[in-house]
């Protein structure tokens, strides 16, 4: 059956990896055809029919209507704004592994590294469950504030609009700093120790080191990263704004994925829903062949 070990090799390989492709096809490509819903006026439970189909009716809405212009540019702008102070701060994964790295007690290097991963794992409702026990008008910080007489009403930092991008960008951090960490202390582990220990037989010290030999070392991990973040610039996701929002902030909270979840599920536009997913997919796609494009020929290298 195989003419050599070379061959069986890499149908053992095969094997190994075509469960990940049958789940991915599933899960990632078929969900696609769902895109069709964009072309017809669709209203649950009634199939769709040739009577049903609108060709590009919901495209040109998002354009022909000035309400829906002004709710879309808001949109937008929140979702601009956010990914903008994400991929402006996806250094601080990096530099933070570094860090870790340099602990040189393994207990509380590990302590740190699990602290700072575990967040991860817990669900956004119950990160919003610590954020209302702590920030809420009758939390725990609004009770130690006014308890030192530094305030005399509460503050309502849950419910207000002027600075929600800023917590929602650290309650992300927070939330992902140890996960993103994973991929450069993997870079890490993988520099050669020769390069550390001729290093300092030249008399470099450590920040020397971490300057001209670990961050160097980390950059393609760093630029691999980033292109994928700038592929999914205009998905932020949808969990962590859902269920922080409220009337107070909902102008400035609502990012495209949490405006087309509240137009399908809302108010039952599932076909306008569909079209600016699917518009933004499209998008999405587009941003990463630029940024791979800009990557090549910046750097002669490229991830596709």
């Amino acid at each position: 059956m195989f003419k050599n070990k070379r061959e069986k090799r890499a149908f053992v390989n095969f094997l190994l990896i075509a469960p990940f492709i049958v789940l991915t096809l599933i899960f990632c490509y078929y969900p696609l055809y769902g895109w069709v819903y964009a072309f017809f006026d669709y209203r649950p439970p009634r199939p769709m029919t040739i009577e049903s189909f609108v060709g590009l009716k919901w495209f040109k809405s998002m354009v022909e209507s000035p309400v829906k212009v002004q709710q879309i540019l808001g949109v937008l702008r929140n979702t601009f704004v956010m990914s903008g102070i994400t991929l402006s701060t996806s250094w601080i994964p990096m530099l933070f592994a570094v860090f870790l790295n340099e602990i040189r007690n393994t207990r509380f290097r590990k302590f740190v590294q699990t602290a700072t991963t575990l967040p991860n794992f817990i669900s956004w409702v119950l990160v919003y469950s610590i954020a209302f026990s702590l920030f809420n008008s009758t939390g725990m910080m609004n009770s130690f504030l006014q308890g030192l007489g530094i305030i005399k009403e509460p503050i309502l930092f849950l419910q207000s609009s002027s600075h929600v991008w800023l917590t929602q960008w650290l309650w992300l951090t927070w939330k992902n700093l140890g996960w993103a960490a994973i991929m450069y202390i993997s870079a890490i582990s993988s520099i050669d120790e020769e390069m550390y220990e001729a290093a300092r037989v030249d008399g470099a010290n450590r920040w020397k080191i971490i300057w001209t030999i670990t961050i160097p070392n980390l950059l393609p991990t760093f630029f691999v990263l980033l292109m994928i973040n700038i592929g999914n610039f205009l998905s932020n996701g949808m969990e962590q704004f859902y269920v922080f929002q409220n009337a107070f902030n909902k102008e400035y909270i609502q990012v495209l994925d949490l405006y087309v979840f509240n137009l399908a599920m809302g108010s039952g536009s599932y076909s306008i829903s569909v079209a600016i997913s699917m518009l933004k997919s499209i998008i999405s796609l587009a941003l990463l062949f630029f940024a791979n494009g800009v990557s090549k020929m910046v750097r002669g290298e490229s991830i596709l």
